[in-house]
């Protein structure tokens, strides 16, 4: 096989969703892999999405001006809020691609069936969807990092 037909199966596999293609006749053999080597993650079965009440932590007794801001507000959002878990294990996306909005932000009234975020799990694009009305009220992750069965990804209030 000369340079030219090679260069050409590159292409096809490059402009494809093929992630390896491999070629054996009796003088040669080509192997063309793309993307990073498969990694074998283990899971439980995916179970039903559930929104479960968060319930608030017990007042700690320290004084207010050792509270930051930041966890006072989170605390807050908590008390008032449902938490959205991961139904799965996998890496959460809050775009269905980089160069896109995020799907919800802080904020946001996100309608029944309405997409949250994506979990990718084992190159599948899962898409979590609100399974009531609701307003963001925090989002528990950042973006392309992974997350477990069960972790929360957002804080909502119903509507």
């Amino acid at each position: 096989m000369d340079i030219k037909d090679l260069k050409v199966l590159i292409k096809m596999v490059t402009e494809t969703d093929i992630t390896e293609f491999e070629m054996e006749n009796a003088e040669e053999k080509i192997v063309i892999k793309r993307g990073k080597e498969t990694e074998i993650v283990q899971m439980a079965a995916p179970q039903q999405y559930l929104a479960q009440p968060v319930m608030a932590a017990p007042p700690v007794a320290a004084p207010a001006a050792a509270a930051t801001p930041a966890v006072a507000a989170a605390a807050t959002a908590a008390s008032k809020g449902e938490t959205i878990t991961s139904p799965i294990v996998g890496t959460f996306y809050r775009a269905p691609s980089p160069e896109s909005p995020s799907y919800v932000e802080v904020g946001s009234v996100v309608e029944k069936g309405q997409v949250f975020c994506i979990v990718e799990a084992m190159k599948l694009m899962n898409e979590i969807e609100a399974e009531f009305r609701c307003k963001v009220l925090e989002i528990c992750k950042e973006n392309a990092k992974p997350v477990e069965f069960g972790e929360p990804l957002f804080i909502v209030e119903r509507l």
